[in-house]
Formats: C-alpha cells, structure tokens, sequence
C-alpha cells in the first residue's frame, strides 16, 4: 500500500481537513495515476454532507479526475507512464451482466463501484476514497484517455457533467434542426447547452433568473425564458422536441411538459434531496410524452463523448480552487455562485 495525501471531511459538518489515505500497489491490470485536477461536482456536496442518505466517514469525495499516469500493471496495454487520462465516476462494475456486456456499466444490475463511498469489493471491502488526493489506482477497464490538446483543467468536469449530459442526448437521437430545452444553468445546465448545440440543435435555456439571459446566450443559446413568466411560458407552449432538466432543487416540472410537442420527451438529470411534486399523467397522455431520468455514462460512452468535445473545441467553463478552499466553494456551489464549475488544483494539497 502507498500513502498519498489526501483532503476528507469527518462527518456531515465537519467541512475539510488535511488526511493520508492508502492507495493499493497497482496489481497487472492497474493504472496508477498522479492527479492533476478534479471537478468539484454538486453530487460531492450531497454526499459529503449525507444528503442523499448517511455517508461512510472519513470520506474523500471526487469523480471528476485528470491526472498522468505515473505506473502500470505488467498485464496493462491500453495506457503507458507520462499519459494524460482521467477517471470518472465509476472504478469498476460486476462486468458480467447484460447492462455491463453492453456498455452501460452505470446501470450495472450487480451494483457498480462509485469512485468514493462505497465499499471496493475487488480490494478487502474498504470504501473507495475520490480525488481530492494526490493519486489513485484505477483498473484500466475503467480508465479514460484525454484527448490531446485539451485543456486538463477544463476536461474535468466533463468526466461527470459532459457526459450526464451527453449521454441522454444521444440516447434521444437529436440532431440537427430539433429543438431542445435546458432547464437550469449551472454545471449540468451550461454542459448541456453546448453539447446539444454541437450536435446542431435549436437550444432553449429556462431559468428563473433574467439576469442569466446574456450568459446563457454568450453559451450558445438561441433564446431565453424566465420560466417564473406565464406569458414567456405560453409562448414557447408545445414548440420543443427534448428538454434536459438540470435542477437538483425541488421544482414542479408540469410546466416544461407543456412546452414539449408530440412525442416529446424530457429527461431528468438534476436529483433533489427530497420529493419532487407529482407530475400530471393527463400532460403525458395527451402528446404521447415521456418522462424519464438519466445518470452518467458508460466508459465507452464518455470516451465516445470526450473524443465529441475535442473535435468541437468543448471544454466546461471553470474556476480554480486551492485544497484549502475546498467548503468556501461547496457554499458557493450550493448558493449557486459559480460559473460553472469548480476544479480543484491538486498540486495544492
């Protein structure tokens, strides 16, 4: 085992502090990494703070990763020392079931293995730990290569945002000429503006703030609706083809419905802490709509997706963040004070 320093929080409100974790030695399927940058993603805050059920203390938090590969396990063919990748969401996954066999590994029937907080199965049942370390030892299967030229920083938050919204977009097939909704526009929501742009969409941004309407079109954006207005609402009733929504707060989404078109549909991608109102069943009936939900992405999916953005030249817009840092930006992230994303600078731990 390798001690590497890490930043972890002790309990729901114990904010961060400085720690030493143990990383196993790469076994010969393993690639070692040093790490360069993590994304500060909102599910990191739900977590930490055990919002979305009790967490596993002490917690090191982090699934948005970039970083050099520093070793590899004699077996490893994909990946060589000096190479820039990046990790994402899930460190491994039962690899057997149909979900897995077919590229979905997020929805693995077996249960996958998150990056952080939850018990490692392949490695003695210890919890796993993110990145907010110095590095991490992932098994190459679940390994991503960053393409060249793209800023390490700014790829970050792709490996969770780009692709929770990429993901969906193509499950729906939208191309160019259909017209897709956004609702929200933070980390999911400016991701999804220009990802649904590049794929030649007429994009809508909904947002109940104004002020938010020279951001969203200096994103791409074709036009802007304050969904707090009726007569905005009304204007845009029946004209979109797929909305995304990003909100992790508690919101009623019967409105959106009513600005999709037949067969329309929208996929929630934001997961508040509690119950969302009930939605109408008369809306989906009505114009055969449907409601679904979405989570991240596949490993081949999001490499399929990273390699997407490097030809359009996409990237998340970010702020840079210091280890010591770390709970001033979860408070911003939680009042929504950042444009659009942290990333954390890991030479600073």
């Amino acid at each position: 085992m390798t001690e590497v320093k890490a930043y972890a929080a002790n309990s729901a409100t114990s904010g961060f502090a400085p720690s030493t974790i143990k990383r196993r030695e790469p076994g010969a399927h393993d690639v070692e990494i040093s790490i360069e940058f993590c994304g500060l993603c909102h599910s990191d805050v739900h977590s930490i703070r055990s919002e979305w059920g009790p967490a596993k203390y002490p917690l090191v938090p982090g699934h948005e990763i970039v970083g050099i590969v520093s070793r590899v396990g004699d077996a490893v063919e994909g990946f060589s020392v000096g190479q820039r990748v990046g990790v994402g969401c899930l460190v491994d996954s039962c690899r057997e079931c149909d979900s897995c066999l077919e590229g979905f590994e997020q929805y693995c029937e077996g249960g996958n293995v998150g990056t952080y907080g939850v018990a490692d199965r392949r490695n003695g049942g210890g919890i796993t730990q993110g990145g907010y370390s110095q590095a991490i030892v992932v098994d190459e299967n679940y390994v991503l290569r960053i393409p060249e030229g793209m800023d390490p920083a700014a790829a970050a938050p792709l490996l969770c945002a780009g692709v929770t919204t990429y993901s969906p977009l193509s499950y729906l097939d939208v191309q160019e000429g259909d017209k897709v909704g956004v609702v929200g526009l933070g980390g999911l929501g400016h991701m999804s503006v220009k990802i649904a742009k590049a794929l030649g969409a007429t994009v809508t941004v909904f947002t109940t703030s104004p002020d938010k309407e020279v951001a969203a079109k200096d994103l791409g954006a074709d036009a802007v609706v304050v969904s707090t207005d009726a007569a905005q609402m009304e204007a845009v009733k029946g004209s979109l083809n797929a909305i995304l929504d990003t909100v992790a707060a508690v919101h009623d989404i019967n409105a959106y419905l009513r600005t999709l078109d037949r067969d329309g549909a929208l996929i929630q991608l934001g997961l508040p802490a509690t119950d969302m109102p009930p939605v109408d069943p008369g809306l989906l009936i009505r114009k055969r709509l449907a409601y679904g939900g979405s989570v991240i992405g596949g490993i081949a999916e999001t490499q399929e997706m990273l390699d997407f953005c490097a030809e359009h030249g996409i990237v998340s817009d970010i702020e840079m963040v210091t280890a010591a840092d770390l709970d001033n930006a979860y408070d911003r992230m939680v009042a929504g004070d950042v444009r659009y994303r942290f990333v954390l600078d890991n030479s600073t731990i």
